[in-house]
């Protein structure tokens, strides 16, 4: 299996970790939810691991923060510390950076050739 293609079957596979754990969340199966957590960010880190020599990398760099921020949110819900729930806001600002990073680079031109990294 090429690269783009462990990639993309990694990020379907996430997706629906993701959606998962969102659900149970929503339906406030707290177990569940918690559990889903290793899994989803795991996967995130693996996507992370594969595209880094890719520009894809600071995408997914967001993606791994907003599913660390979603998660501590959750958690802070679920056991009763909403007064924590602002220290959320740090993966999200960082996801945010990675994010302006990622245009920033598309639009100077300095992203790297990536089709020779897939």
């Amino acid at each position: 299996m090429d690269l783009l293609n462990k990639i993309k079957h990694y990020e379907y596979l996430h997706i629906v970790f993701w959606l998962i754990k969102d659900s149970c969340w929503m339906m406030e199966f707290k177990i569940p939810a918690t559990l889903m957590i290793v899994p989803t960010i795991g996967l995130a880190m693996m996507i992370v691991y594969h595209t880094w020599k890719s520009i894809d990398v600071f995408i997914n760099m967001a993606i791994l923060f907003w599913i660390c921020a979603n998660s501590i949110w959750m958690l802070f819900e679920f056991y009763e510390r909403t007064e924590l729930k602002p220290f959320a806001a740090i993966p999200f600002i960082l996801g945010f950076v990675f994010v302006a990073i990622f245009y920033y680079m598309r639009w100077t031109g300095r992203e790297n050739a990536d089709s020779s990294q897939r």
